[in-house]
């Protein structure tokens, strides 16, 4: 077999990168599960060359991986496209390891990829040669897409007050209470990795990356005034989106999870959405079962890989 060449591209080179089709018709996962189209910045995209990384093999395509973040953003974000051809996944994994380059992976799947022989095969790949490259399979979970046209709107349950929080310390001392316990496997490892503190700096960051103002979040209170939870009504680079909900430890086991969502979702339509995205665990059974009570249908899957190191 002949040398690989990894290298990332330059200026106009949007072609080589969408030169290679890693899978089967029928069986695609990953980034070509959404219908997008891959292009560099110089050519109107939202992919910097130099985060956009090829493994040639005599002069051909047989790895491609792209990391994204925000306009302005030092660091990417999240790798959006890993993929390679039939037989080379140990030159994807090497892509990985050579790239100078960090960030979660999230697997994109279908949601029925496990009654799919060829798309669980594809997926199993995909996993295999991430995890080669040195990352490690953090969670599954659930992708929500809420759309007026074809998802009634549920009802407000009217148990909870729903206010601002303009404060930043009240606020970060709800998230704070919000930790323990919490089922959501990306907090619990920063709280597990980096303590309380860090955790919670991480967190309220994500909430300030989005690109809706921060006094859409609500704290709700309980009809005897105490702190039931909050919610994060969000807009993000896609459209509007759950953004966050969690119930304080002392509240659990009431079901307020639930009048959250359905009040987060509220929030949304009223501010002119007509499509939310959300997600969860699959672990997190209550959650997901609040989802599908409210009307959300799953319409992906995803897999998320992290590096311990990074």
């Amino acid at each position: 077999m002949s040398d690989l060449v990894i290298r990332p591209l330059v200026a106009g080179e949007s072609a080589l990168f969408s030169s290679l089709v890693p899978d089967a018709p029928g069986a695609e996962v990953g980034r070509a599960l959404l219908g997008h189209s891959f292009a560099t910045t110089d050519e109107g995209g939202e992919y910097r060359p130099e985060w956009s990384w090829v493994a040639l093999r005599d002069g051909r395509v047989v790895a491609r991986a792209a990391w994204w973040a925000k306009s302005g953003d030092a660091e990417p974000l999240a790798l959006d496209w890993f993929d390679f051809a039939p037989g080379e996944a140990d030159a994807a994994a090497e892509l990985l390891r050579t790239a100078p380059l960090y960030a979660e992976y999230s697997l994109l799947l279908p949601p029925d990829w496990r009654e799919r022989p060829a798309v669980t095969a594809a997926a199993e790949e995909r996993a295999t040669a991430v995890e080669a490259a040195g990352l490690r399979r953090l969670v599954e979970r659930y992708r929500y897409e809420w759309t007026a046209a074809d998802c009634p709107l549920p009802e407000r349950t009217g148990r909870l007050e729903y206010r601002p929080e303009p404060d930043d310390a009240a606020f970060r001392a709800v998230m704070a209470r919000i930790m323990d316990g919490t089922l959501d496997a990306h907090d619990r490892r920063m709280v597990e990795r980096h303590g309380l503190a860090v955790a919670l700096d991480e967190a309220i960051g994500f909430f300030d990356w989005f690109d809706s103002p921060n006094d859409w979040r609500r704290v709700a209170y309980t009809a005897s005034g105490e702190v039931a939870g909050l919610h994060v009504p969000a807009r993000n680079p896609g459209g509007p989106c759950i953004g966050f909900i969690a119930v304080v430890p002392e509240q659990r086991g009431h079901g307020y999870a639930y009048d959250l969502l359905v009040e987060c979702t509220h929030d949304l339509v009223g501010r002119g959405a007509t499509k939310i995205a959300a997600a969860t665990d699959r672990t997190n059974f209550p959650m997901a079962r609040n989802f599908a009570k409210a009307g959300y249908p799953v319409t992906q899957e995803r897999v998320d890989f992290v590096r311990d190191g990074g």
